[in-house]
């Protein structure tokens, strides 16, 4: 598969930095792999994580204005794209079909191609506004996934708690992956 990963400012940044890991989990069923980030990601993620991991990605990093990128045209022929953690502010944008960044270009034509996009949303409580944005992106082919982890893997780890949502993501995303399943331990 080829992805996207995109991540945005919201808060969840233990949400980013998991997907990101897992996808050494599934590397032989990766191709390539994008990741972008927003303009107050990596602020978000230095101050909620303490940390500046995102320099040191095993994928390449693209520009959020770098409109060459491959995934910026149907064209190139990507599988998915997982935003996560999803702000309500990038799903709005999405919804209304506003292309203004790399994030947002790569949503549209995952959505215009009747590709994977999967949004991890990461917001409580939800307005009026959000849910509407929701019900237009689902409409046109999206999948929201609330970052609601779950509890019945007992998790003991925040990374372990983040991975109930990760491990739902990449599923959603069309991998197959070995997270826990209900009925299956």
């Amino acid at each position: 598969m080829k992805i996207v990963i995109g991540v945005t400012g919201a808060s969840g940044a233990i949400y980013a930095k998991v997907l990101i890991d897992s996808l050494t989990e599934v590397k032989n069923q990766l191709d390539e792999c994008g990741i972008l980030f927003s303009e107050n990601a990596k602020q978000v993620w230095q101050y909620e994580l303490g940390n500046r991991e995102y320099d040191n990605l095993p994928y390449k990093v693209y520009d959020i204005q770098d409109f060459y990128a491959p995934f910026a045209s149907g064209s190139a022929g990507y599988d998915a794209m997982i935003i996560c953690p999803c702000s309500m502010g990038t799903l709005g944008r999405i919804a209304a079909g506003v292309s203004n960044d790399l994030m947002t270009r790569a949503a549209d034509v995952m959505l215009k191609e009747r590709k994977k996009l999967v949004l991890v949303i990461r917001e409580t409580p939800y307005s009026l506004i959000h849910i509407n944005n929701m019900k237009t992106v689902t409409e046109s082919g999206g999948i929201i996934c609330p970052a609601t982890p779950s509890f019945y893997s007992k998790p003991t780890t925040f990374e372990q708690l983040a991975s109930t949502v990760t491990g739902r993501a990449l599923s959603l995303a069309g991998f197959r992956t070995d997270d826990f399943r209900w009925g299956k331990q």
